[in-house]
Formats: C-alpha cells, sequence, structure tokens
C-alpha cells in the first residue's frame, strides 16, 4: 500500500461505507437541486393556477437543455478527474477541472444569449397554447437571466464531489434552495409579483448556490489549482465531452421527448373531454414528481461515480464488481419505496401542485399511476446505462442512453397516440420501461462478464 492510497480513501476505504459518505449528500443535493423547479410550481399551482403550472411545463426543455450540457461536462470531467488520479496523473487531472469551469460559463452565456433572443418561437416550437403563451414568456424570459450561474451549480457539483467533499456540494445546492423557498412566497404572494416572482426567486437563489461552489476552488484537496489550469482546451473538451455524453444525450434525449409529448398531449388532448390545457399541466406536474425519483437515482450514480472511476483506473477491478452489486441493491429497495408511494398517493401529490376541476384530477390520477407504473425497475436501467461513462466505455452507455429515450420511447409514444390518442400517451410510458428495461440489463450483464474480478497490479 503505497502513500498516495493512504491518501485516497476511495482505494482502501469500505465500499459500503464510501457510498454512504459519497452518495448520500449527492441524493440530497440533487433533491434539493431537483426542488428550484418544483417549489416553484407548487408556489406557481397555488397562486396562478394550472395554467401557471402549464407555462412552467412549456418552459422546462430550457432547463432540460441546460442540465444536458451541465451535466456532461460535469460528470465528463469529474469522470476524467477520477481516472486520472487514479493513475496518478494530478496535472491532467487539474487541467480538466479548469477546462470544465471555462467551458460552463462560455455555455452558459450563449444559451442565455439564445434564449433571450428566439425565446417566443421556442416555446411555440415546445408545445404553448395561447392561453400559456404569455405566462411562460414571462417566466422563461426571467429565468434566462440565471442560466449561466445554473450551469456552474450543475456542471461544478460533481467536480466538488470528485474531491471528496460531498458534503460541501450538497450545503451548496441547500442554500440556493432555501432561499429559492423563502423567496417565492415573498415575491409570489406579499409582493404580488405573481410567475414572475418565482423566476426572480430561483434566478436570486441560483447566483447563490453557483458563487458558493466557485469559493471551493482553492479549498481542493487532491490537486492544487494553478491560474493557467483555467483555460479552454480543446483536447481536454474532447475527453470531457466523450465521458459525458452519456448523460448529455439521456437528457437530450428526455428533452425532445418532453417537447414531443407536450405537441400531442396539445393535439390530441383537444380532440379529447380534458381539451388541451389540463393534459399539457398535468404532464408537467408528474414529470416534476418524475425528476424526484430521478434526483434520488442520479444521486447514487454520482456518489458511486468517484469510486467507480478511481478503482477502474488503479486496476481494483473487485471493488468495482463490490460497488455495482451494493448500488443496484440500493437503488432497487429506494426505486421500490418511490413507487409504492406514486402508486398509492397520485391524487395527494398532484394536489400539492394547486387545484383543478374534476377533469383535471381524473386525468392527473389515470396519467400518474401510468407513467410511474415502472419506477421500481426505471432505477436499475439509469444505474446502469451511466455506469459505463464512470469506467471509460462513453460510447456503450451513449448507446443505452439513446436506445432508452428516443429508439424506444418516442415511436412507442408516436404509435399509440395515433392508434388510441391521449389514452395511447397515457400508456406509452410503461411499455417503453419495460422494453428499455431488458435491453439495458442483457447488455450490463454482457458486459460485466469482461471486467476482471481481482486486481492487477498498477505499473
Amino acid at each position: 500500500m503505497n502513500v498516495e492510497e493512504k491518501q485516497n480513501p476511495l482505494g482502501i476505504e469500505k465500499i459500503g461505507t464510501l457510498l454512504r459518505k459519497m452518495a448520500i449528500p449527492a441524493i440530497i443535493a440533487n433533491v434539493v437541486n431537483a426542488l428550484y423547479n418544483i417549489v416553484d410550481q407548487i408556489f406557481i399551482g397555488q397562486g396562478v393556477g394550472y395554467l401557471g403550472n402549464a407555462a412552467t411545463n412549456i418552459a422546462f426543455p430550457i432547463t432540460t437543455i441546460c442540465m444536458a450540457i451541465g451535466l456532461m461536462v460535469g460528470i465528463g470531467a469529474a469522470s476524467n478527474f477520477n481516472l486520472a488520479l487514479g493513475r496518478k496523473e494530478d496535472k491532467h487531472a487539474r487541467e480538466v477541472a479548469g477546462t470544465a469551469v471555462v467551458l460552463l460559463v462560455t455555455a452558459g452565456l450563449m444559451i442565455m444569449s439564445v434564449v433571450l433572443l428566439f425565446l417566443q418561437p421556442l416555446l411555440n416550437l415546445f408545445g404553448a397554447t395561447d392561453q400559456i403563451l404569455g405566462y411562460a414568456s414571462e417566466y422563461a424570459g426571467i429565468t434566462a437571466f440565471g442560466i449561466p450561474f445554473f450551469m456552474i451549480s450543475i456542471g461544478f457539483n460533481p467536480l466538488v464531489r470528485a474531491d471528496g467533499r460531498a458534503t460541501y456540494s450538497m450545503m451548496a445546492i441547500i442554500v440556493g434552495a432555501l432561499l429559492n423557498t423563502i423567496l417565492d412566497p415573498l415575491f409570489i404572494f406579499a409582493l404580488n409579483m405573481g410567475i414572475a416572482g418565482a423566476a426572480w426567486a430561483t434566478v436570486i437563489s441560483q447566483v447563490v448556490s453557483a458563487l458558493v461552489l466557485l469559493a471551493y476552488i482553492p479549498r481542493f484537496r487532491s490537486v492544487r489549482f494553478e491560474r493557467s489550469d483555467f483555460k479552454l482546451s480543446f483536447a481536454d473538451v474532447k475527453v470531457i465531452a466523450s465521458l459525458g455524453l452519456t448523460s448529455f444525450i439521456f437528457q437530450i434525449s428526455a428533452t425532445v421527448v418532453q417537447i414531443v409529448s407536450n405537441n400531442l398531449l396539445r393535439t390530441y388532448g383537444a380532440q379529447s373531454v380534458y381539451g388541451s390545457d389540463i393534459p399539457i399541466a398535468v404532464g408537467g406536474v408528474v414529470s416534476k414528481i418524475f425528476v424526484i425519483f430521478i434526483a434520488v437515482v442520479i444521486g447514487l450514480n454520482q456518489g458511486a461515480q468517484p469510486i467507480l472511476g478511481f478503482n477502474y483506473g488503479a486496476k481494483k477491478y473487485s471493488r468495482v464488481h463490490e460497488t455495482m452489486n451494493l448500488l443496484l441493491k440500493v437503488t432497487l429497495i429506494l426505486s421500490t419505496i418511490l413507487w409504492i408511494l406514486f402508486e398509492a398517493f397520485p391524487l395527494q401529490l398532484i394536489q400539492m401542485f394547486g387545484s383543478g376541476d374534476a377533469l383535471y384530477y381524473e386525468f392527473g390520477v389515470r396519467y400518474a399511476r401510468a407513467y410511474l407504473f415502472f419506477t421500481f425497475i426505471n432505477g436499475i436501467t439509469i444505474i446502469v446505462t451511466t455506469f459505463f461513462p464512470a469506467i471509460g466505455k462513453a460510447k456503450l452507455g451513449a448507446i443505452l442512453s439513446l436506445t432508452r429515450q428516443l429508439f424506444v420511447l418516442l415511436p412507442v409514444m408516436l404509435l399509440l397516440s395515433t392508434l388510441f390518442g391521449v389514452d395511447g400517451l397515457i400508456f406509452s410510458g410503461p411499455v417503453s420501461d419495460f422494453v428499455s428495461f431488458i435491453i439495458c440489463i442483457t447488455v450490463y450483464l454482457n458486459q460485466m462478464r469482461k471486467i476482471p474480478k481481482v486486481d492487477e497490479l498498477l505499473v
């Protein structure tokens, strides 16, 4: 056992202890981060009504696009950071992290500019109706100013965890979320700012979270940054993008699916007793409920990522197998608990996001129970899909992400909605979830057989 291993517990500490230390703060941080939009939606629903909820749903693809790029950079950089540390390449680890910071700021400014310049065409593309467009324009036009800071919050967080400071990354997000929770009712109700108040609360909170995270840069324990590390290295951008591609594809695919879903709900909802606005509003509410589940699973994955990356880079393959076995068990348990909650209390969960008429609640319960039906296996699918980039197999992870979202869900959604209208959309989710699970678990088991179960000495 050498000195470096003693200094880095990722290579020597018990897997269960490591996963608990790394995953719990990551889960809390992700759940709290998800609450930015959920808290907005709850207060908007209470203060504006379900049309306000529909508006945030229409604007949400902007958020998922930001998350796609932010997570690609953050997870890709964190994976490379840990792989480099495992290989004892400290200088490369610093350069990767520095490039990630510059890339996040640059991408954030570019996305903000595009949103502000093409706001209404984008919202129309995302499925806005005439009644929803005004609310959506007001909300998205304000939250656009927070995009660069949101990108930092999403993308720099994994690097802080990669340094072993999961608690700090968690607290940075919690500070922002608590501030958002305080400002939302203050701006919406006390100052009577309506949906604009929710938007400004979100922007202010994102700025605070980003500043807290950036303040950690001089406090890194595994490396000491130099000013020259913070430049845009295209070689490092390529490496970051390759290992973060799975997360990017997952989020972008989800964005494409959401846009298509909004438009299909608008079209086929108009042909039903529910109309267009109710299905769009319900779709937004249920997707936010699902985001909580995603946040938990991604948090587990992010907690495991430094363990997997370091030990795979150090050729400690037995620890890779041990980590994945434990991770899948924990994921299955947590997914099942959330599934029971979702299926037992759909009405109560929907009512949290504001009131509606009888048709609104009727559609909401039907849609929620169907959309969330396979939650207990979805967690396994996500963990398997995001496992491969953590060990440097980005291409396989990308293929699985594409399969899950675009090659399965999108065609099923289009087919069933054509055949059965809005009812087809309700049941397209569970059908796709089951097919994706079978594909992902088959590929995973095949690939794990190729990873040795014994360690190799790192020369």
